[in-house]
């Protein structure tokens, strides 16, 4: 009985504790604070690389790169026509992304639901994918004129693919356990595919959607490369034909910090839509 008892007694020790429903643990780094100190000392590293390789030890020419008090001199010289740009190049991101996933959800689901379909036309995707989007803008512009509308199928073009992997992977990847317990349900196509399937294939869909956010973006500086009359890459563009390095930097800044803004924003739509994930998944 004793050596009975002190089986139970290790079983139970070795046991790990059960969390409580919602609760992550939380590792050396957790806390709201600590979380919101990361990407600031990121930052202050990389300004600090930044200047040290253009001014302190001049690596680099400052008209490949200029240090960041020149850039931060020209942001402050034309932040109003900096700050119309990147909302110009914004609102182009924003409606090409949700084109993008619309489009890219809705061949997924095709793609998802017929084998036929899928063999017919995924080799068609992947070479459209595969060919380098910039050899598309002289062909858009001659088509669609200048403006916003190269620029959208240009986003398009470079975002839509990931969308439809992403939502193809997570609707042919439904786990055992749940799609067989749709079937023992009796469970009609359509209620498996809205009860289990789709479900469990959001966040796998949210993946390709995060992934592209920043693809996104630089369809959009692309498509102003070829075809703005406005926007941060048409700044950049202007800016650096007049040897203007600095304003051109402080344009490229701004697409960096609106493709950060915007991927957060998408993460956090993430976590408001799918609050489950996090209770089901491992802390990292």
């Amino acid at each position: 009985m004793r050596r009975k008892n002190r089986d139970m007694v290790e079983v139970s020790e070795a046991r790990p504790p059960v969390r409580a429903k919602g609760s992550r643990e939380r590792g050396p780094g957790g806390g709201a604070a600590t979380t919101a100190l990361w990407p600031i000392l990121g930052l202050v590293v990389a300004i600090t690389g930044w200047w040290l390789v253009t001014s302190a030890f001049n690596l680099v020419h400052p008209a490949v790169l200029p240090p960041p008090q020149e850039v931060l001199t020209a942001f402050d010289a034309r932040s109003a026509e900096l700050l119309e740009g990147l909302g110009a190049t914004t609102l182009e991101t924003v409606v090409g992304f949700l084109l993008s996933a619309v489009a890219g959800v809705l061949i997924g689901l095709a793609l998802a639901a017929s084998r036929a379909i899928e063999r017919m036309f995924s080799p068609l995707l992947v070479a459209i994918n595969a060919v380098p989007k910039i050899a598309f803008g002289p062909l858009l512009v001659v088509s669609l004129g200048w403006g916003q509308r190269p620029i959208l199928t240009m986003v398009f073009l470079l975002s839509f693919f990931p969308i439809v992997l992403s939502t193809v992977t997570g609707l042919t990847t439904t786990p055992a356990d749940l799609a067989e317990l749709a079937r023992s349900l009796d469970a009609s196509r359509w209620q498996a595919f809205r009860k289990v399937r789709l479900p469990a294939a959001l966040p796998q869909i949210f993946v390709g959607l995060k992934i592209a956010m920043p693809l996104a973006a630089i369809g959009a500086v692309i498509g102003e490369f070829q075809a703005g009359e406005g926007g941060l890459g048409y700044q950049i563009v202007q800016y650096s034909g007049v040897a203007d390095s600095a304003t051109a930097w402080a344009a490229i800044i701004l697409v960096g910090v609106m493709s950060i803004v915007l991927y957060f924003a998408l993460v956090l739509v993430e976590r408001l839509a799918l609050p489950w994930v996090r209770d089901t998944t491992s802390a990292r």
